[in-house]
């Protein structure tokens, strides 16, 4: 059992930045595949970023060059930074994760567990 606590969330203004952070409680960290997604209000939730175990990543074009995910398998952390933020970022954030995931995966249905959820909202 794997419980996700997300946090690093907040307003900020077009081109700036925000790092999410995904704090996991429970064993074997290291063995995780995590996602960071997103839903946009009366959008469906979709994929942003996505880590493997050993590192592998994945990003969704929109946001290519401008995120970076990363995890720290000591803190039992993964990281979502944010850079040149746009208007249409704005989401809630989840992270995600999924047991014994070399690869990153990119379908909702994939992840075992789930974060609450954390409000990113960017003003133009």
């Amino acid at each position: 059992q794997v419980q996700l606590v997300e946090s690093g969330g907040g307003l900020v203004q077009a081109g700036g930045s925000l790092r999410l952070s995904c704090a996991a409680s429970g064993r074997a960290f290291s063995a995780y595949g995590l996602g960071w997604f997103r839903q946009a209000p009366g959008k469906e939730r979709d994929i942003v970023a996505a880590i493997g175990y050993m590192g592998t990543t994945y990003y969704t074009d929109s946001v290519k060059g401008r995120f970076t995910i990363s995890r720290d398998n000591v803190k039992n952390t993964v990281f979502l930074q944010m850079n040149s933020l746009k208007p249409e970022d704005t989401a809630v954030y989840y992270c995600a994760a999924k047991y014994d995931s070399v690869s990153p995966h990119v379908a909702e249905s994939e992840y075992n567990y789930w974060g609450q959820g954390t409000q990113v909202t960017v003003s133009s």
